[in-house]
């Protein structure tokens, strides 16, 4: 063929292949094989390589780029991407409405709910995304990044077949296209690829993926696209930010799916709170059926004047909510119950479950607290049990299905000795929880390994505890002090640990020389210390040495301390072999006496917080949630992981747990993450 022929050819090849993409990821329609689909892509992509020149941004080849991407150039998105506050329940969403309508100026008389209807929209579990066409191709996609600035993910969007490259223009000749249009939606991995790429990890000994959303996150962050390419995304676009004026939210889904863009076939339109509150009855019972994890419904208030009115408080509008689904439950088996050794010789049960998935979750274990829990719930193993995640992630027995037996359950009885090193446990008066009081046990050593590396001690980046089981068996480490000995040339020729591994393991545990006095305290693993008795403790002396100087009466003096506590923090500093382990810390590690406030940080504004109790709920889009407690705890406040009468504000990030529910009910105030930041900045 001459170029012209083999221009034609392109031209007809790339209009076949589109149609049929279209079909299939747009209309769920399919003409002709999966193969055979390929095998046209096969001769385009030939072709192409052929006569380069002829290559355009549209063509179905380019949804996989050539080279790997260096890195990820920051975009600025021209409205901030919002996420939305959560309800869980008919009571909450009455609220919002009775909320937001008090907004809406000159309300008429009587029957002013009846002006307000909805349009719902199924939330997919996946990863929010930012497209920009200009002049109908595709120019730019991002992520959602901080809501402000994503991450330009472009290339790798290319890949995802539910995304066209080019509009259809032609089809809405009645409506004036812009030259540059914002569009935004979501990227996910359904569930049959979620199987099949598990599938493909088992046969190649890989480990399997958690969940959908992590993949989905994961492979639009991969800096060579042909890998993105592989786990073939899906996509769903659900909002115009501009180029279009539409009366209502409806409407835009209408103008994107004729546009090319794949939209959510189940989404609807409501005419009253009522039809949405049924709407999210029927998929909760119709969830299972979907190729797609969902976690609730999105309701939008439909007229676009009035939503665009309501405005925004923090990081979500006001006449949208994201109204979430009940705890998910699923039955699995109990296939045994093993005895955990933590870092005070305290003996946990744990549950081994058939391994089951829970809101995209895989769950194959679930803490049992103690012999009353299990008492409490009747449990034997071989039971079938109905498991869920208790308030933000914990796995949790639910019930018991004793209906379900079948003779060969076995009743299970906690063990006599420690099933780590055999010495014979201990029940303290007073408490539930059989103790061993072997302080050489060396389970209770790994925990306590485990326990100082943490985030919220000493926050050695990279240090898990599947390293430190490598470098406890290897003889590399006795105690934690012996972490700052370590060389690269010590751990690179560990089996399997790379050069490169070996570099950054040393320098994350070099970066943290440094270190506050209650985390230094916390980090040391005293039984009864938590975070807040260690702040307490840092407070009021001051400095490690006054610590060990201390009397049981000085400990006593405390006010936020309790006898138990003071007795617990005395006993273990008078072990010698304790405070030598201090002391070989010490020559590492500078322990600052007070905590530092940032610059920036006025005295009125550490003052403001003097008092004040908070409580935080669900992930934070801007920092992390340890960096936000040391943050409020810098200026003065205290962090609480319980709601109670005494808490001041309740902070409320992604997904929070039932410490909402709880906050309404005793009138604690609740702050977004905005308001936080405001507080705190």
């Amino acid at each position: 063929m001459d170029k012209t022929e083999v221009k034609n050819r392109i031209e007809k090849l790339r209009e076949v292949i589109n149609h049929h993409r279209y079909l299939y990821h747009v209309l769920d329609k399919q003409e002709i094989s999966d193969s055979a689909l390929d095998s046209l892509k096969k001769e385009l992509f030939d072709l192409e390589q052929q006569f380069p020149d002829l290559i355009t941004a549209d063509s179905p080849t380019q949804r996989v780029g050539g080279k790997p991407l260096k890195e990820f150039k920051k975009i600025k998105h021209q409205q901030r991407m919002l996420s939305f506050n959560d309800a869980f329940s008919k009571e909450d969403m009455e609220d919002w409405q009775e909320r937001f309508m008090k907004l809406l100026p000159n309300p008429p008389a009587g029957g002013q709910k009846s002006q307000i209807n909805y349009y719902c929209e199924l939330k997919i579990d996946g990863l929010a995304i930012e497209l920009i066409y200009e002049n109908g191709l595709l120019k730019t996609g991002s992520t959602r990044g901080d809501g402000t600035v994503g991450e330009d993910i472009t290339e790798n969007l290319k890949t995802v077949e539910a995304i066209p490259l080019s509009l259809e223009i032609e089809k809405l000749k009645n409506l004036k296209i812009p030259d540059r249009l914002i569009v935004r939606g979501e990227v996910f991995v359904t569930k049959k690829e979620f199987v099949r790429m598990n599938k493909e990890q088992k046969e190649k000994g890989l480990p399997v993926y958690a969940n959908p959303r992590n993949i989905a996150a994961g492979s639009v962050r991969q800096l060579d696209p042909k890998i993105t390419s592989s786990r073939k995304l899906d996509s769903f676009t659900y909002e115009i930010m501009a180029g279009f004026e539409t009366k209502v939210h409806e409407q835009k889904h209408k103008i994107l799916h004729e546009l090319g863009f794949k939209t959510n076939k189940h989404n609807k339109f409501c005419k009253n709170l009522d039809e949405v509150i049924a709407f999210r009855e029927h998929w909760i019972k119709e969830r299972e059926k979907l190729d797609y994890e969902i976690d609730g419904v999105v309701v939008l208030v439909n007229n676009n004047e009035i939503f665009e009115k309501l405005g925004v408080v923090g990081k979500a509008p006001r006449g949208g909510i994201a109204f979430k689904f009940p705890q998910a439950e699923a039955t699995t088996k109990v296939l045994d119950i093993q005895v955990q050794v933590g870092r005070t010789g305290a003996m946990t049960p744990v549950a081994i479950l058939e391994p089951v998935q829970v809101t995209g979750i895989t769950i194959s274990r679930a803490t049992l607290h103690n012999e009353d829990e299990i008492d409490r719930l009747g449990l034997k193993i071989g039971d079938t049990v109905i498991v869920g995640r208790a308030g933000d992630v914990i796995p949790d027995i639910i019930k018991v299905l004793p209906e379900l037996r079948t003779g060969h359950e076995k009743k299970f009885k906690m063990p006599e000795v420690c099933p780590a090193c055999g010495t014979r446990l201990e029940k303290v008066e007073g408490e539930v929880l059989l103790r061993c009081p072997n302080k050489n046990c060396f389970a209770q050593k790994r925990r306590n390994f485990y326990h100082f590396v943490s985030r919220t001690a000493f926050n050695m980046d990279g240090l898990g505890p599947k390293i430190i089981d490598r470098l406890l068996d290897e003889g590399l480490v006795q105690d934690p002090s012996d972490l700052f000995e370590l060389k690269e040339g010590d751990v690179k020729n560990i089996e399997r640990f790379a050069e490169k591994s070996a570099e950054n393991l040393i320098k994350s545990i070099q970066e943290k020389r440094e270190i506050t006095l209650a985390k230094f305290i916390y980090a040391l693993g005293i039984r009864n210390i938590g975070e807040e008795t260690a702040i307490d403790l840092a407070k009021h002396f001051g400095s490690i040495k006054k610590i060990k100087e201390a009397k049981l009466e000085d400990f006593d003096s405390i006010s936020n301390i309790g006898p138990v506590v003071s007795k617990s923090v005395y006993e273990w500093l008078q072990d010698k072999e304790n405070i030598k382990f201090i002391e070989r810390l010490e020559k590492y590690v500078k322990i600052m006496a007070n905590p530092v406030i940032r610059p920036g940080a006025s005295s009125a504004v550490g003052a403001s917080l003097a008092g004040k109790t908070f409580v935080l709920t669900g992930s934070l889009e801007t920092m992390e949630r340890n960096t936000a407690k040391d943050r409020i705890r810098e200026l003065g406040g205290n962090v609480s992981e319980s709601v109670s009468s005494k808490t001041t504000y309740v902070v409320v990030g992604l997904e929070p747990g039932s410490k909402v529910e709880k906050a309404k009910k005793l009138g604690v105030k609740i702050l977004s993450e905005k308001e936080l930041l405001d507080l705190i900045k």
